[in-house]
Parts: C-alpha cells; structure tokens; sequence
C-alpha cells in the first residue's frame, strides 16, 4: 500500500517519467489520470474522509462497479453526506431494491439534497402516489434543479395544471432540451387558439425554443425548426435542420428533406432520403417513393411502395394505388382501393370513388360518397355534390354546394353562383363571386365578369381605325385574360375593343386566334378587317369558315362579294343560305339579294 502510495506522489508531481522512447496516448494519460484521483480518494476514504469516500463511490457507481461502490457510499452515509445518501439511493434501485433506495432518497432530500428530492417523487409518481409526487418535486424544482423542474412541469401539465408551463419553462431556460421543445409545442398550440397579435409573439418565442433544443440534438425540435422555416421560404437553413434531424434518426425530417431536394430540381439525392425515411416506417416518404416511380413509368415498383405505405398505416398508399390501377384502366381494383381508404376517412378517395361510380353509371352509389367526401373539407367533392343536383333540376341545393365549394375558394364553383346571382339579378353578389372565379384562374368567369363590367360603362364616341385613343379600362384587362386563357368569345371581344381603339395589328391578332379556334365570329370579324385593309380575297376565305359554321352575315357577305364578281350563280346560293341562317335583319336583306339576282340569272 504504501508503495501505490509513493506511485501516486510520483504521478502527481510529474516526477514518475515514462520510458523516452514510448509516448503515452491521450487516453492513456486520462486513465493514468484518473486512477491516480481514485487512489487518492481511496488513501483518504481510509482514513475516514467521508468527502473522499463519496466522491470516490460515485465514481464507482458512474462506472458500473455496484460492488465498489456501495461500501463507500454507505460508509459516507453513515457520517452524514447527503450526496452519498442519494447516491446509495440510486445504486439500491439499480439493484432492484426500490423501497430502501426511497428511504435514502428521503434522508437525503430531507438534509437539502434537490437531486434525492427530484428521485423520491419520481418513485411516488411511478407507484402513483401523485400528491406525495408533487411535493418532494417541488421541493427540487425549487431548489434549482432542472430534473427536477422538468418532472414536476410533466406532472402537472397531466393533470391539466395551468402551473406547469411555468416549471417548463423553468426547466428550459436551465437547458433541459426536452423542456424547450415542450414548451415550444405548448406555445405552438395556444398561437392557434389565440388573437393575431399574441399567436405571432406565440410563434416567434415556439421558434427560440426549438432552436434552442435543436441545437442541443433533438432532433424533433430539429424537424419543427425546419418546418417554420421551409414555410417562412428560409430553404437553405430548412434544409440543414431537416439534414441534421435526419442523421440523428428522424424519418419524418428524412421525408422532409427528400420533398425540399425534389422541388429543388434534386430528385435522385431525394430518393436516397426518401428510402431512408420509408425504410424507418415512414409512410409518406414510401408514398413519394411510389409516386416517383410512377412518373418513370414504372409501375411494378411504385405499385410496391404504395403497398409499403399502406402496411405503414398510411391511407394514402390505398388511394394512390386506386389512382395508379385506374390510370391502367383496372377500375375493378381502383374501386377497391378508393372503398379502403374512403373507409378510412381519406376525403379524395371517397371523391374519387364518387366520381368512378358516376362514370360507371351509378349516381345513387356516388351521392352519398360525395357527401362524405365533402363534409370532410373535400372541396372538390362538395362541387361535384353541386353538378350533380344541377343535373337532376335541383337548384336550390346544388346552389347550396356551389356556394360552400367557392368559400372555399374552388373558382369553378364561385363561376357557378355568380352566375346564379346574375339570374336572380344580384349583380353586386353576382360581381363578387365572379371576381372570386377570375382570380382562381376561371377564364368564363373572367369573361362574365368582363362582360358584367362593360355592360356598365358608358357610351363612347366612334373612332377611326388607327386612330389613338383612350387606356384599357378595366372590363377589358379582364376580357384580355379570358382570351389569354383559349376563351374564343372573349377573344373576338378583345379584338373588337382593340379595333375600337384603332389598334388594327392588335385587332387581327386576337380575331385570327378566336378563328383559329372555331369561333365564327372571329372569322367573320377578321373577314371584315381584311375587306377594310384591302385583302377581301383572303377575307373571303375567313368569312366562307364562318358561314359554313353558320354566322348568316359572313354568308350575306359573301353573297354580295361573288354578286360584285359577276358569279350570280355562286352569289345566290350564299344568299339562300344567308336566308335560312338569319338572323330576321339579315334573312330580309338576302332575301332581296337573292331574288334581285334569280331575275338577272333569268333575264
């Protein structure tokens, strides 16, 4: 003994040298470092230091030496160390000697010890003893201890107690990680249910604490933090939490990380995170895996994941395999999948079995699967719901639906009330839903809505072509973007109020592409610019397409047009056909054309 005495002066002093020729490692050195305190504190616990014998005995225990450990600790206990008792405590419960560990824990906690404090009535809440639980986990968390602050936070937010975001709080700013992500869920939830101003300070002070746990490695507070930020548009920063959240195990910042990589243009690197994530159980990122392959073209494999998904307890994987067999045509099994995940609560699979009923002849079927669909927030379906009581002449309740969808901000359906209320003569609601429609993109709504505007404007004087005139009003801006959108009625407007404004090129342009498209009037108004300009042979040829669709002007107009040439025969048949298209104004014109030239064929 006194030799391993001698050793240790000798470590200590540095006078104990190695070999030259052997450099110890810095482990080694640790160890050499380490065993030279544990002889020390063992030379002292011998002669009855009881300081030294607890510290000595906690490291034992911090080992795992239960054996080593236990006769120091219960050696410095016996003099009165608090921090032994507790200790003593815990190596007892790891013994599986629970009750005499809460006896020691009790001494301890009574002498002032907040760490025996915070494990008594962690013991208590386990037996569920929970006032007993509450007492001795205040008495720690007053004290300052985070574990134990921590504790008593999770007791009382179980029971419901409004104290509880207080010791969570405690508990995070002490740097418990899992007490800032707690409580930044808490602040999260109440910025939902709270005013603008207050649910933003909620959001801004949610976001601190997730970082503040991320950055400690929890690695959901990680996945949070990247979610606030991939809305917020920061994609790069996003990026790196998800990354880190990812490599520490979470499939669900994986997935995330996969959707950032594809809309990035990334899909292969996005693929690798996705596998990641599927392979962990993550249904949505099987999901994405199947929708990738389905993209490629192969089917086989995303028919694969899909399944993956589904086994993984996502009712997306049904409808997706719905989707995938009924884009190949297999509607027997497509309506198998949409029934399983429409009987899981999937609202577009309840709408899309709808909708595969009613192609198959089935209304009756499909009704009530639109109504679920619908009153679960579907707002497809709910205007699905109001085509098909349109079809069936009753428009009271299809109104009702096309009224929910366009809350919603389904376009089609808002066309579909404006249109209703322009029945009923309520242009002010009428214009409102019209504008809904336009801005959703709805070109006929943009040119009802056009239409609704110009019918309101005032007269204006006539102009030249070619000559400058006044700015676009606002009728016509949307006019312009129905007809940028294929609308061929809106198109021909579009062109005549260019012509208006003397704007010829800009006129053609827009008759040329609503003729192009089928529209007689188009033809026929590009016919008549051409005769303007000089070209009558090709405007000809435009108003020949209008007449033969049926626009009774463009065929007056060629009658006169082969009548002026001297070809009578040709000029009268146009002008029976004029005759017979009409309109009444234009029937009595032809009329006396026609006859005017059957008494010069005769003559």
């Amino acid at each position: 003994m006194d030799v391993m005495g001698d050793k240790a002066t000798l470590f200590e002093s540095g006078r104990f040298v190695q070999p030259s020729d052997v450099e110890p490692a810095r482990d080694e050195m640790v160890d050499m470092g380490e065993a030279a305190e544990e002889t020390r504190l063992a030379l002292a616990a011998q002669s009855g230091d009881a300081e030294a014998a607890s510290v000595l005995g906690a490291m034992l225990l911090r080992r795992g030496d239960l054996d080593g450990a236990e006769p120091h600790l219960r050696a410095a206990t016996a003099a009165g160390d608090r921090a032994a008792a507790n200790n003593l405590g815990v190596l007892l419960h790891q013994r599986g000697y629970p009750e005499e560990a809460a006896g020691w824990w009790r001494i301890a906690a009574v002498a002032g010890s907040a760490a025996a404090a915070h494990a008594l009535g962690r013991h208590h809440r386990e037996r569920g003893d929970e006032p007993a639980a509450e007492y001795w986990l205040r008495q720690s968390a007053e004290q300052g201890h985070v574990l134990g602050a921590y504790a008593l936070a999770d007791l009382l937010e179980h029971r419901g107690d409004v104290g509880a975001e207080h010791w969570m709080r405690a508990a995070a700013e002490r740097g418990h990680r899992e007490a800032a992500y707690r409580l930044a869920r808490a602040l999260d939830r109440a910025a939902g249910h709270g005013d603008e101003t207050g649910g933003d300070n909620a959001v801004a002070e949610a976001e601190q604490w997730y970082r503040q746990a991320a950055a400690r490695g929890h690695r959901r507070a990680a996945l949070q933090l990247g979610a606030i930020l991939e809305k917020r548009g920061e994609l790069k920063e996003a990026g790196r939490w998800y990354l880190t959240s990812a490599k520490d195990g979470e499939p669900r910042a994986a997935c995330a990380l996969g959707f950032l990589l594809r809309d990035a243009g990334d899909t292969e690197s996005a693929a690798v995170w996705w596998l990641r994530a599927a392979q962990d159980g993550d249904g949505n990122a099987a999901n994405a895996l199947g929708a990738l392959h389905a993209e490629r073209g192969e089917t086989q494999t995303a028919e694969r994941w899909y399944r993956a998904a589904l086994d993984a307890g996502d009712d997306n994987g049904a409808y997706n395999l719905g989707l995938l067999c009924a884009e190949q045509g297999r509607t027997a099994q497509a309506e198998q999948w949409y029934r399983r995940a429409a009987y899981a609560g999937h609202r577009e699979a309840a709408n899309a079995l709808a909708i595969l009923l009613l192609q198959n002849g089935d209304p009756t079927g499909a009704e009530p699967w639109f109504s679920k669909a619908a009153e679960a927030g579907s707002v497809d379906a709910a205007f699905n719901l109001g085509i098909l009581y349109a079809g069936r002449g009753e428009d009271a309740m299809a109104l009702r639906w096309y009224e929910r969808a366009a809350a919603a901000g389904h376009a089609e359906a808002a066309l579909q009330v404006g249109i209703a209320r322009l029945r009923e003569g309520d242009e002010q609601e009428a214009e409102r839903h019209l504008r809904c429609a336009a801005g959703g993109g709805s070109a006929e709504g943009a040119y009802r809505l056009a239409t609704l505007l110009d019918a309101r404007r005032p007269p204006e004087p006539a102009h030249e072509l070619g000559e400058t005139v006044q700015e676009k009003t606002e009728c016509e801006e949307w006019y312009e973007r129905a007809a940028s959108q294929g609308h061929r009625r809106a198109q021909v407007r579009v062109g005549m109020l260019a012509a208006a404004r003397g704007d010829v090129v800009e006129a053609a342009r827009w008759y040329r592409a609503a003729a192009e498209a089928g529209s007689r009037n188009g033809a026929f108004n590009l016919g008549l610019l051409l005769a303007r300009e000089g070209s009558e042979p090709e405007a000809a040829v435009w108003w020949t397409r209008a007449a033969d669709a049926g626009h009774g002007r463009a065929a007056l107009r060629l009658a006169l047009v082969y009548a002026r040439r001297g070809e009578l025969a040709e000029g009268q048949r146009w002008a029976d056909r004029a005759v017979a298209l009409g309109p009444a104004e234009v029937s009595e014109r032809a009329g006396r054309l026609r006859d005017a030239l059957r008494e010069e064929l005769s003559a």
